[in-house]
């Protein structure tokens, strides 16, 4: 299964293989814009792209330049304005009133990249990102501090892209039980920026392809002491009664915020009786169950959809 990646998982992949790829990030954003400060997204020279800067409309003159900035080793700046009125008029507006400072990294001009990266990815700590007016561009996650002098484009003028973007560490799930729902939930997951780990010990349900960033074939106590850093969330969906009461069991002695059960109303009030009765107050603060939201729909894609949608409100604070 083909899975979208975040933008700066593949530029740690475009930087160790110097493919003449370019970083795009949004420094800072003015009104009304398609996305926020810390947006990225990756321009490659066979024109393939990662992450969404606009609706689509500003991306060709975007990979244009992007382009330039890598064939000339330097770094580059862009303002996208959309605020004018009389473009509304012309009827030549992208529709946000707002406006866009980008700056273009050639990424094949910043060896090292990937460490700093690669520690992100893996919980170490947040991405700082500082872009200097003169060209200086310094990466620190963790006790990693990566330092680069890139000259600057024939404008030379960086203006309002130069400033800091911190990127937080990506939310961490481990999904308790493979299924049906694994392989489309753990796409769309990824595809949100989430850090995925499976635990599994049923060989039958072992994909053939690496559709999840780990999988354990652990039982859920060893696998909780194993993962570092700590999920921030954790499913539970084995289809196998078991199973689920052994995880339930594990969890509610995790401090995990989050714990999601899949099954109806009835199996999670049949698993509370088998799990020991002191158990029960550390775990139904932090229970969500039936897990997904209702969005209508049956089926493995169905399911999945409800259930990463549900989590990715909580992660950023929206009642669901």
């Amino acid at each position: 299964m083909s899975v979208h990646r975040h933008p700066l998982e593949v530029s740690a992949r475009a930087s160790e293989a110097a493919d003449g790829s370019a970083l795009v990030v949004v420094t800072a954003t003015e009104g009304s814009t398609y996305v926020r400060q810390g947006a990225m997204a990756v321009f490659a020279a066979d024109d393939a792209q990662t992450g969404w800067l606009s609706g689509g409309c500003l991306e060709p003159e975007i990979a244009r330049r992007a382009r330039h900035a890598v064939a000339e080793g330097h770094l580059d700046a862009m303002e996208i304005d959309t605020r004018d009125d009389e473009d509304l008029l012309a009827g030549s507006a992208v529709g946000c009133r707002g406006r866009l400072h980008l700056a273009l990294l050639p990424l094949d001009h910043m060896p090292g990249w990937s460490r700093a990266v690669q520690a992100w990815w893996q919980g170490e700590g947040p991405l700082s990102l500082r872009i200097s007016a003169g060209g200086e561009v310094q990466a620190r996650v963790g006790d990693i501090c990566l330092d680069w002098h890139l000259p600057l484009a024939a404008s030379g003028a960086i203006g309002n892209a130069a400033g800091d973007v911190v990127v937080s560490p990506p939310p961490r799930v481990a999904i308790f039980g493979a299924g049906p729902e694994t392989s489309p939930l753990v796409g769309w997951l990824r595809q949100l920026g989430w850090h995925v780990t499976v635990v599994e010990r049923r060989a039958r349900w072992i994909p053939d392809t690496d559709i999840a960033d780990a999988w354990l074939m652990r039982a859920p106590d060893e696998a909780l002491r194993v993962l570092r850093p700590a999920p921030h969330a954790a499913l539970v969906m084995h289809h196998h009664f078991e199973h689920d009461r052994e995880a339930l069991v594990a969890l509610a002695q995790a401090p995990i915020p989050f714990i999601g059960l899949l099954g109806p109303v009835r199996r999670r009030e049949d698993l509370l009786r088998v799990i020991p009765a002191h158990l029960h107050g550390v775990l139904s603060q932090r229970l969500r169950s039936p897990i997904g939201l209702k969005l209508g729909g049956q089926g493995p894609e169905a399911i999945a959809l409800s259930i990463a949608a549900q989590l990715q409100a909580w992660h950023h604070g929206e009642s669901a």
